[in-house]
């Protein structure tokens, strides 16, 4: 029985190379797994590039979404990837998300829980922790500023609601949006979120300014507390 021995990329034709097949047939014609050999530019002694990136995207079920929400040290675990090729794959992720903020949100207005949800959405739908965000908006529902304003958790974190209006203050905001994610990818409001929703919605009132929403980011779906009556 002769010993197999590995096809390297260059014994490949020219034309499935995955940077070859790239400047042949136009980036859309590569796969997944092709895109992150070109990133990682080398195997293992058992496997090319290519067949170790398709191995790391099956461990996500080959899901990029899903292999954006894990980190360096996940990568680490495979045979090949060290530090410096964890690092391209993980930067090359998050460019991605970043063009999916620039691209999917180009309103300054919103008008309903889902242009809310749609702002959202690139900036905690991949996240493993959780965010606390607030948007202030003016009379016009314009977007004034978002920021946020804990990480780690409604429950486990303090969130400092003096820091939240004193910035709605300066900025002459006439309403908020709240917005936090859930890592789980769930959207059921907790007993934590809706304490934490009150606690800010009386607050702001003694200020004339309004709590208009919390919206609840999954990975794939969003709850809005004012589509669900939730706010009262």
């Amino acid at each position: 029985m002769s010993e197999y021995k590995k096809l390297n990329i260059k014994d490949w034709a020219v034309e499935d190379r995955p940077r070859e097949k790239m400047l042949l047939k136009g980036s859309r014609s590569v796969t997944d797994a092709e895109l992150i050999a070109i990133l990682i530019g080398s195997g293992n002694t058992s496997e090319t590039a290519v067949e170790l990136s398709k191995r790391i995207l099956s461990s996500t079920n080959n899901n990029l979404n899903e292999l954006g929400r894990k980190g360096i040290d996940f990568l680490k675990s495979f045979n090949g990837i060290g530090e410096a090729k964890a690092v391209t794959i993980v930067a090359a992720l998050e460019l991605g998300k970043r063009r999916k903020e620039a691209e999917v949100f180009n309103k300054s207005k919103i008008t309903g829980s889902k242009d809310a949800a749609d702002y959202f959405q690139p900036l905690l739908g991949d996240l493993n922790h959780e965010e606390f965000w607030v948007m202030l908006l003016n009379r016009g529902n314009k977007i004034l500023d978002t920021f946020m304003i804990s990480q780690g958790g409604v429950s486990g974190t303090v969130i400092d609601v003096r820091l939240i209006l004193k910035k709605a203050l300066d900025n002459l905001a006439s309403s908020l949006i709240l917005c936090h994610n859930h890592p789980s990818g769930t959207v059921e409001a907790s007993d934590a979120d809706l304490k934490i929703t009150r606690k800010i919605s009386d607050a702001a009132k003694l200020m004339d300014i309004s709590v208009i929403d919390h919206i609840i980011i999954g990975q794939y779906q969003y709850l809005s507390f004012a589509d669900e009556g939730m706010l009262n």
